[in-house]
């Protein structure tokens, strides 16, 4: 049996950001009636990601955000600048982190590990709105 809607979450700046919550509202009539399934999210753009991570301590977003700003940072010499100079690094930081998550989904809710949460990694500092297709099989 298959479920899938595509919603869009609200606008983010620059910044790793806790989505749990938004995704949940949105895939609830999805999941309720699931005894074992999985949750596919993918996000529809090239610039923004999606992560499981820990869903606590806010720091942990604040690192991730600056680890990853140090891994891929912007002050390379990057071509394709069109849109701005986080451009092409955002594409980049969107390839290393990944554009879909899979979570286990056990009678009806979504079997993520106590400090488990889902995450937007958006790369571009202007904020924007991002897509999310949800794909329920079960």
């Amino acid at each position: 049996m298959g479920w899938q809607k595509t919603f869009t979450l609200s606008q983010r700046s620059k910044g790793c950001h806790l989505i749990t919550d938004e995704v949940y509202a949105q895939i609830t009539p999805g999941i309720k009636d699931v005894k074992v399934g999985m949750l596919f999210l993918f996000i529809q753009h090239t610039s923004a990601a999606l992560t499981i991570n820990e869903n606590y301590d806010r720091d942990v977003r604040k690192d991730m955000d600056m680890a990853l700003d140090n891994i891929v940072p912007e002050s390379l010499n990057w071509m394709h600048t069109d849109e701005g100079p986080d451009d092409s690094v955002s594409h980049t930081k969107t390839s290393l982190i990944g554009a879909t998550i899979s979570i286990p989904i056990t009678d009806g809710h979504l079997n993520l590990g106590t400090w488990q949460g889902i995450y937007l990694t958006e790369f571009r500092h202007a904020a924007h709105s991002r897509r999310i297709v949800a794909t329920v099989l079960s």
